[in-house]
């Protein structure tokens, strides 16, 4: 299915504490933001997004069993009531959950990784929001457009711009499961941007303003709720952006102060205590971040020492159960201030601090690494609309983004002849070979959306009458095996070659293209011209290939 032959355009940003979608229609491309969310009713606040968040109904003993009981804003744990104040979280059988989607990141360590009940996988966790979302998207496009059908419908999911392959394979299979698609690959309605490249498209119409003009660069800041990423584009004539610098990104998203907040009252509560309040009383938690630290700190905080006036935290009112995990020495002394904890303005400075220093190494890296004079910086913040309209942006014109850099280079296994002095010695098999790395796409490389990538390769044995490539990928350079560190197959896409005619002297001409972020895999036998393609499911388990390099 072409482009032209889907309706209906709907982004979504599926982001670590708020999400949203827009859409528009293929013909009269008026980008709509979603506005209606569950809840609603009980605010009068327009909200392009609401909270990543959701609370299940445990009354199972099998976390494969829980329901979802309510999602976005409503899952939020409320204030502790008189009568609720001492209860854990667990009690009426509910648990709110959170901050799921920074379990896909690569490089999260064990102390950083989220709170998740026991039992509960993570994939379940994002399968279940976008169940919640997908039912809400079909009630918003069939009161827009009567009868349509998600087949009809092209969806564009952002992603974080150091997500790998591998972790973009891991979301196509949870947005299968949510319903969104009919098979888990080879889905020709379902798209993946980075969340800075669809800022940069958006930014793109607001360039005129800072008179940008064709040839210049600028630098996309996406400040998000878990990551910040950045990229540098080049604004080329009729309105097309090349990427001239690795987009990179980092976890120092506004998540992250909340956690130097939880740090602040581990130093004067101690560590295990709020770590145990943390895991026993989830909800409680929830609450005191949300709707005391979120509204009362860190949304004011404007770094203004004259301005800024001590706040009280009344852990008897906000957090009670808090207070049984305190040990007697620092509970006496808690006691005697009326369980009041002043935070000033030093300790909010405190907060904020580690993480911009994050994000201001994150943009030096960024200009340090461009060639090109940067023009402007563009910001882009969590809360804001412009996330997901200008992913429509993306899903209505893909050939606004000319180029895009590779991040990390791509090759397939394969099995030559060992070579002695050359190659290692333990390596050497049974047969005189040796299985290696051919790479065929250079990170850093600048490549066009319609650009192969190509390597050519020769069946091993004489009668083979099939070649299986499989694909990895790695950001180390000068790779060399398939089994080193930081090395990940992604795919495998496997060829005929039934005529033997010719034995080993039957090139194939295998390549990637990456044109979108859900890379197509060509090969083509060189000798009767017929060509395979795919765009192969991602894989965590390697297998065996029966291919060698020219």
């Amino acid at each position: 299915m072409s482009l032209k032959d889907f309706r209906v355009v709907v982004a979504i940003d599926f982001g670590t504490t708020y999400s949203g979608f827009a859409y528009a229609n293929q013909i009269n491309p008026d980008i709509t933001v979603n506005e209606l969310w569950p809840g609603q009713f009980k605010t009068r606040l327009t909200m392009h997004k609401t909270n990543t968040v959701l609370q299940y109904n445990t009354t199972s003993s099998d976390p494969k069993k829980w329901t979802v009981n309510y999602w976005g804003f409503p899952a939020l744990a409320q204030e502790p009531t008189k009568r609720s104040r001492h209860q854990s979280s667990e009690t009426n059988n509910t648990l709110p959950v959170e901050l799921f989607k920074l379990l896909l990141a690569d490089n999260l360590r064990n102390y950083e990784k989220p709170y998740l009940p026991n039992g509960l996988d993570y994939e379940k966790a994002i399968s279940d929001y976008f169940s919640q979302m997908k039912s809400l998207i079909e009630e918003v496009l069939n009161k827009r457009w009567p009868g349509i059908k998600f087949t009809q419908v092209r969806f564009v999911f952002t992603v974080p711009a150091e997500w790998r392959p591998h972790t973009i394979g891991i979301l196509q299979d949870c947005i299968h499961k949510a319903g969104f698609t009919e098979t888990k690959h080879l889905n020709n309605n379902l798209e993946f941007t980075t969340e800075p490249e669809a800022a940069a498209i958006y930014a793109m119409g607001k360039l005129g303003e800072h008179r940008i003009q064709e040839g210049s660069s600028f630098m996309v800041v996406d400040c998000g709720g878990g990551t910040v990423d950045l990229t540098t584009r080049t604004l080329l004539p009729n309105n097309k952006l090349s990427e001239i610098t690795e987009r990179t990104g980092g976890l120092c998203g506004s998540t992250y102060i909340d956690r130097e907040f939880a740090r602040f009252l581990e130093k004067k509560l101690g560590f295990a205590a709020v770590d145990k309040f943390r895991r026993e009383n989830y909800g409680q938690y929830q609450s005191l971040i949300h709707h005391f630290f979120c509204p009362r700190i860190k949304f004011e905080f404007i770094d203004e020492k004259d301005v800024f006036r001590n706040i009280d935290l009344d852990i008897e009112r906000t957090c009670p159960a808090l207070i049984e995990y305190i040990n007697k020495e620092i509970r006496d002394a808690i006691e005697d201030d009326d369980w009041l904890i002043e935070i000033k303005y030093e300790d909010v400075l405190t907060m904020f601090e580690p993480v911009v220093e994050k994000i201001l190494n994150l943009i030096r890296d960024q200009l340090a690494s461009s060639k090109q004079r940067c023009s402007t910086i563009a910001y882009n913040y969590c809360p804001t609309k412009s996330d997901h309209s200008c992913a429509v942006m993306y899903g209505l014109n893909k050939a606004a983004v000319a180029t895009r850099v590779l991040t990390m280079n791509y090759g397939v296994r394969v099995y030559p002849l060992w070579r002695a002095g050359v190659d290692p010695k333990k390596r050497k098999t049974s047969d005189g070979r040796i299985y290696k790395f051919s790479c065929i796409a250079t990170r850093g490389r600048e490549v066009t959306p319609d650009e192969p990538c190509s390597g050519t390769y020769y069946p091993i044995y004489p009668d083979q009458t099939s070649i299986l490539f499989d694909v990895y990928v790695t950001s180390r350079k000068n790779a060399r095996f398939c089994d080193e560190e930081g090395m990940r197959k992604i795919g495998d896409l496997e060829i005929d070659i039934p005529d033997i005619e010719g034995g080993t002297d039957r090139p194939v001409e295998f390549s990637l293209m990456f044109g979108e972020l859900l890379i197509t895999a060509t090969a083509r036998n060189m000798k009767n011209h017929k060509i395979y393609s795919a765009k192969f499911d991602y894989v965590k388990n390697s297998s065996y290939f029966e291919a060698t390099e020219i």
